[in-house]
């Protein structure tokens, strides 16, 4: 086996398959004679190459499977050799969820799936607790799923979430319930290439379920509706945040199925519609696997958010202040922008993608009385605010200048709302890093 990308999913998938049994060669464009994991591998009998991609390897030695990191393109030099040969090339999950003796449930989504991951591990843990077992959120939420699936036991279970990269290279994993919470156009085309390549990616988290499995589709994207009803053998549910048609929908009242109200939406800890939506799909998910309202409404009322996902920092001089770094689109800061029905004041802005952000314009008349922008899309994201008609509009170069120039702009009542709508990558190396900068910058303020 060759695993391509020492991460730490390529780390815990490399100790996996040694206690499988497996023959395992790491590889790694990145220097790696002072790397701990490859250190460790090492040890352990694995061969590591850093520093390059030795391509000549393929006619050196048969492998059976490349194994590689979900964000390395299919046109790097290994991949593509792998490829000309008929080797396999896939992901981790491949590998982690077939060695699971628990079961597991997938959500997968444009927006919305670490937030519905994270509600519906929590639910199902506070079900399974009942009975001495419980639930793990893993995948692509920052646990690698190969460090889990083998210390698990049949009566526990997985919640993965897992992406579009993931996806593309899995071919055989059965999900008792899989959702798609939501798919956007625009969304990591630099990768897919195309929307069609991207929802194709999408839908092999269901192609090869069972029909005793369920499959958890949005009622509201109809196009989309129509492509997972064709790829699914599964038994298929719907969601809705507008219709009663759906399976599981919202009123204005409470999250509902079909036969019973599941929890009153006035209860509910998490802000906006969006996560209103991120509710339902978790509490559609639990009750699919056995889960009663009381295990939803111990959760929902009291979960107040996620990590970098519209999370709540606080409040200082009456203004609450959200970190929603994971907006690495317009997508993302459309639903964030809306959540709100006090004034906002946002900040923005960050890798410049070729996008326009026209799309923002009626929010920003709706809901943003003044905007400060950073990064490369600043000027970017100022034309948009303009026509929107946004009265102040501040531009600064970095995330540590914006924080205060906000601060300046709001008065008690208000939202401080930090939504980039853009890539980090600008000035951070990922979202996450981006959001604790910026935690860190609201808590300097307040010093």
């Amino acid at each position: 086996m060759l695993v391509l990308g020492l991460g730490k999913s390529g780390f815990a998938v490399s100790k996996l398959l040694l206690q499988l049994g497996a023959k395992v060669t790491v590889n790694d464009q990145a220097d790696l004679s002072q790397d701990q994991h490859a250190q460790e591998l090492k040890k352990l009998g694995v061969r590591v190459i850093g520093g390059h991609h030795p391509v000549d390897l393929f006619d050196q030695e048969k492998f059976d499977y490349l194994v590689k990191n979900p964000g390395i393109v299919y046109e790097n030099p290994m991949v593509a050799k792998a490829l000309s040969q008929q080797i396999p090339v896939i992901t981790e999950p491949e590998i982690a969820l077939v060695v699971s003796e628990a079961p597991y449930v997938c959500v997968t989504g444009s927006n919305g799936k670490t937030t519905t991951v994270m509600l519906t591990q929590r639910i199902m843990d506070h079900y399974l607790q009942k009975t001495g077992h419980h639930a793990y959120a893993v995948g692509n939420i920052g646990v690698p799923i190969s460090e889990v699936a083998p210390k698990v036991g049949p009566d526990d279970l997985l919640v993965v979430e897992i992406s579009s990269f993931q996806l593309l290279g899995v071919t055989d994993i059965d999900p008792k319930v899989a959702a798609i919470v939501d798919i956007y156009d625009r969304v990591h085309l630099d990768y897919h290439k195309t929307f069609e390549n991207y929802v194709n990616a999408k839908l092999n988290v269901t192609r090869t379920q069972q029909a005793s499995d369920y499959f958890l589709a949005n009622f509201d994207q109809k196009d989309i509706l129509a492509k997972e009803q064709a790829a699914s053998p599964a038994q298929i549910k719907t969601f809705s945040e507008f219709s009663d048609q759906a399976d599981f929908y919202l009123t204005d009242d409470y999250l509902c199925s079909q036969t019973e109200q599941l929890m009153p939406i006035k209860d509910i800890k998490l802000p906006g519609l969006h996560n209103l939506q991120n509710c339902l799909v978790a509490s559609a998910i639990s009750k699919l696997m056995g889960a009663g309202n009381d295990d939803i409404y111990a959760v929902l009322s009291t979960f107040t958010g996620a990590e970098h996902r519209l999370q709540y920092i606080g409040e200082y001089n009456g203004v609450k202040v959200y970190n929603d770094s994971k907006s690495t689109n317009i997508e993302a800061a459309t639903v964030a922008i809306g959540a709100f029905n006090q004034p906002e004041v946002l900040i923005a802005g960050g890798l410049d993608r070729g996008f326009v952000f026209d799309a923002l314009i009626d929010l920003f008349k709706q809901h943003v009385k003044a905007i400060v922008l950073y990064g490369e899309t600043r000027y970017l994201l100022a034309e948009a605010a303009r026509k929107a008609g946004v009265k102040r509009i501040i531009i600064v170069d970095e995330l540590k200048e914006a924080v205060p120039a906000a601060f300046k702009e709001t008065q008690p009542g208000d939202i401080l709302l930090f939504s980039p709508a853009c890539a980090s990558w600008d000035q951070f190396k990922t979202f996450e890093q981006r959001g604790h900068y910026f935690v860190d910058y609201v808590k300097d303020y307040w010093k």
